[in-house]
C-alpha cells in the first residue's frame, strides 16, 4: 500500500532576493504540476521574522514518485537557476502519514500546530469512527467478549485513521491546524 509522503523544506533567502524566490517557488510548483506524476501540491511559508527560514511543504501521492522528482532533470535545472539566491543550505524532512501522529525528538525545529485545534479535529475524527465502527461492526460482533469487542474496534480505528483518513484530512485542514502560518 502506498500512502502520501510530505517533504517539509527550511531555506534562508538572501536578503533583498525573497521576491526573486518567492517567483522562483512559483515557477517550480508550476512546472512539477505539469511533469510529475503524483504531485498533490505545495504551500509556502514566508519566514515569521526578518532573516527567518522560508518553509516549503510538497506533498506527492507515494515515495517512488517524489524519488521521481527528487532525481529528475527539471529538479536540477531548477535548483541550479535558484542556487544565487539560497543563503544557507536547506533543511529537508521528509514524513508520511505517520509521523503527525507523534512529537518530533527534542530539539527538532518543527512549527508547532495549535493543540487546541488538533484536539478538536481528533475528537471529531475519533467520535464519528468509533460510532460509525459500532453502529456497523457491533451487530457482528455480538457475543464476543468485551476486550476483544474494543481490541477489534481501536485497531480497524487506528489502521484506518493512519492510512486513509488522516492523510487526507490534514492536507485539507492545514490552515486551521496552523492557523499563525503565512502563504504566499
Amino acid at each position: 500500500m502506498t500512502e502520501p509522503v510530505t517533504i517539509v523544506v527550511r531555506r534562508k533567502v538572501r536578503p533583498g532576493r525573497e521576491k526573486d524566490y518567492e517567483a522562483w517557488l512559483q515557477r517550480l510548483t508550476q512546472g512539477a504540476a505539469a511533469e510529475f506524476t503524483g504531485y498533490l501540491g505545495a504551500e509556502f511559508h514566508r519566514p515569521a521574522s526578518a532573516g527567518g527560514d522560508y518553509r516549503s511543504v510538497f506533498r506527492f501521492d507515494s515515495v517512488d514518485h517524489l524519488d521521481a522528482f527528487e532525481r529528475s532533470a527539471f529538479r536540477q535545472r531548477m535548483l541550479a537557476e535558484a542556487a544565487p539566491l539560497f543563503a544557507a543550505d536547506a533543511a529537508w524532512e521528509r514524513m508520511t502519514g505517520l509521523e503527525f501522529w507523534f512529537d518530533p525528538p527534542p530539539g527538532t525545529r518543527v512549527p508547532q500546530p495549535s493543540p487546541h485545534r488538533m484536539a478538536l479535529v481528533l475528537i471529531a475524527v475519533v467520535f464519528t469512527l468509533v460510532l460509525v465502527l459500532n453502529l456497523t461492526l457491533g451487530p457482528l460482533m455480538t457475543g464476543w467478549p468485551l476486550p476483544l469487542r474494543v481490541l477489534a474496534t481501536v485497531c480497524i480505528q487506528v489502521v484506518l485513521m493512519t492510512y486513509v483518513i488522516m492523510p487526507r484530512l490534514t492536507p485539507l485542514i492545514a490552515r486551521f491546524i496552523y492557523p499563525r502560518s503565512k502563504t504566499l
